[in-house]
Formats: C-alpha cells, sequence, structure tokens
C-alpha cells in the first residue's frame, strides 16, 4: 500500500505523520485491497481541511473530506469516517459472496 501525505500551508510533525500512517496502516484490517491512500493536509478560511483518497482495486475510490479548526481533530474525525465507509464498503463486498436463502432453498429441494 502506498500511502502519499501532502501539506500546503501547514507544518505537519513528523509526530504527526506517524499518527496518520499507522492509522492507514490500520486500514489494512478490512481486507479490500487498498493499492494507495492520498492525504491532503490544507489551510482553509475556517481552520484547517483533510481529505483522504483511498483507492481500492476494482472498486471506486473512497473520498473523505473533513475540516476543523484544530489538526489533530480534523485528523482524528477523517480517520473516523474513513473507518466508517471502509467497514460499509467490506459488509458490501461480504455479503456478495455470501450464499442467498434461495440458493440454500433450491439446495434442500
Amino acid at each position: 500500500m502506498n500511502v502519499q501525505i501532502r501539506s500546503k500551508d501547514v507544518t505537519v510533525h513528523a509526530d504527526t505523520k506517524a499518527h496518520i500512517e499507522s492509522a492507514v496502516e490500520a486500514f489494512k484490517k478490512f481486507q479490500l485491497d487498498i493499492t494507495t491512500v492520498n492525504v491532503n493536509i490544507e489551510t482553509q478560511k475556517k481552520g484547517v481541511s483533510i481529505e483522504f483518497d483511498i483507492h481500492i482495486a476494482h472498486a471506486q475510490p473512497v473520498v473523505i473530506n473533513q475540516s476543523d479548526d484544530d489538526l489533530h481533530t480534523a485528523i482524528d474525525l477523517a480517520i473516523d469516517r474513513a473507518s466508517k465507509a471502509l467497514r460499509r464498503l467490506h459488509g458490501k463486498v461480504t455479503e456478495k459472496q455470501a450464499t442467498s436463502i434461495k440458493d440454500l432453498e433450491t439446495l434442500d429441494a
């Protein structure tokens, strides 16, 4: 998995980069074949904006935008939203692979 962290008009320290990278590594638990994660951090009029662009093989990319006054709060909220979106996508993928009730009824007959 390729992780790119870009910042515009914001100084991102090593501990903040490590926090983002550890959160992105935690995304592996969803087993979705994530190929690339682009993290864009920039300042706006009302604080800081974070964008997670998560590219998944054989699926549409997941894009999460989050704004807040505090950098660390924005990062944590974006990580939570990304985890929720990936969990939902994982649920959809695993439900498609499961056998349906109709298939079970035809096997019994």
